[in-house]
């Protein structure tokens, strides 16, 4: 399996040593999520300090940035780590996108289909040299000069992921995407009933194999070294699973368990702004539906079996103070369970 973790984003000072401390550990790939900082620039400065390790935003949110803006960004950070950069994009919901980031909404199923298309028009005019003539109802890009295409790399093409949670999206992924980064309110009944038959879906109806196609996370990880920092790690998860709970966008993975009384419940509190109350609303049975938890000398054992057969690619991160041995072992360790992924396709074609 490829373990991942977060680069820390508050001080870009910080960022090359990080990076750098995560790729002597061990791990397979960096990310960076779009939540109150910019997830694409400290990308940059971690491009510039590493040699292996995968670099990749999780995610950037799309629609409020036109695709020939990602377009090029993601073409300078996959220049700059040498092909080593991974575009992950997200929809988002309704809400942030008219009243955090004033944007239009629409259907975002059609819309972020025809921006992932757009983007492979533009780098393909850029790698290969095709005229830029890309039209659909959300996007048309059809200019574009050579004083503003930048040249060749001789890479292979930026894989795209998009996060999801719905079927349809889900299903759009293995359609059109490299990869799906499923959310962390996700359960093993929901992977299992639900996201990887639409991945399944969309890659039959494009062609691919499951092989080049990497699925991401879908869970939470609570672990420590000690039964006290596990818990800690419990009521962070125990948060989160009653926070997201709360959107109605997330309610099909509460209902698949018959919890729809509970998701009711969790958007009232929301409402009424009762956000540090919710965590309270989450029993530990609910909450071990969605997260793999022991301490460090179990966790390998928890891990598979909450994800073991059914995804690629988890996310783990260690306090500041853990040695880096300890630390290099469990990520070796974890490495060592089964998965389907052999790599991003290679080829222009």
């Amino acid at each position: 399996m490829r373990i991942e973790t977060t680069l820390p984003l508050g001080h870009w000072r910080t960022v090359a040593a990080a990076a750098q401390r995560a790729e002597a550990l061990g791990f397979d790939g960096l990310t960076t999520p779009e939540i109150a900082n910019d997830p694409f620039v400290p990308l940059a400065f971690a491009a510039l300090a590493t040699e292996r390790i995968q670099l990749g935003t999780a995610i950037a949110v799309a629609f409020p940035r036109s695709p020939m803006v990602v377009a090029n960004l993601a073409w300078d950070l996959q220049r700059e780590s040498q092909g080593r950069f991974v575009l992950g994009l997200g929809p988002q919901v309704k809400g942030h996108n008219e009243r955090r980031f004033s944007v239009p909404w629409s259907a975002p199923v059609p819309r972020l289909r025809e921006y992932v298309e757009s983007l492979r028009a533009i780098w393909r005019c850029w790698e290969l040299g095709e005229p830029l003539d890309y039209e659909g109802e959300h996007y048309r890009f059809t200019l574009m000069t050579p004083e503003f295409s930048p040249p060749a790399t001789g890479l292979p093409p930026v894989p795209i992921t998009i996060a999801a949670v719905g079927k349809d999206m889900i299903r759009l992924a293995g359609r059109v995407c490299d990869g799906v980064r499923l959310h962390g309110f996700c359960t093993r009944r929901y992977l299992e009933q639900v996201a990887l038959p639409r991945v399944v879906e969309g890659l039959e109806r494009s062609g691919r194999a499951r092989e080049r196609f990497e699925v991401w996370g879908g869970g939470f990880i609570a672990t420590g070294r000690t039964p006290d920092e596990v818990a800690k790690q419990v009521e962070w998860c125990r948060y989160r699973v009653a926070f997201y709970g709360s959107t109605r966008s997330y309610a099909p993975v509460l209902s698949i368990h018959g919890w729809d009384d509970l998701a009711a419940k969790l958007h009232e509190m929301s409402k009424r702004g009762q956000w540090r109350q919710m965590a309270a609303q989450i029993p530990d049975d609910v909450l071990h539906e969605f997260a793999a938890i022991a301490p460090y000398d179990q966790l390998v054992g928890a891990v598979e079996k909450r994800f073991g057969g059914l995804v690629d690619s988890v996310a783990i991160g260690f306090p500041d103070e853990t040695p880096d041995g300890l630390a290099r072992e469990i990520i070796e360790d974890l490495r060592r369970i089964p998965q389907t992924f052999a790599g991003f396709p290679a080829r222009w074609s």
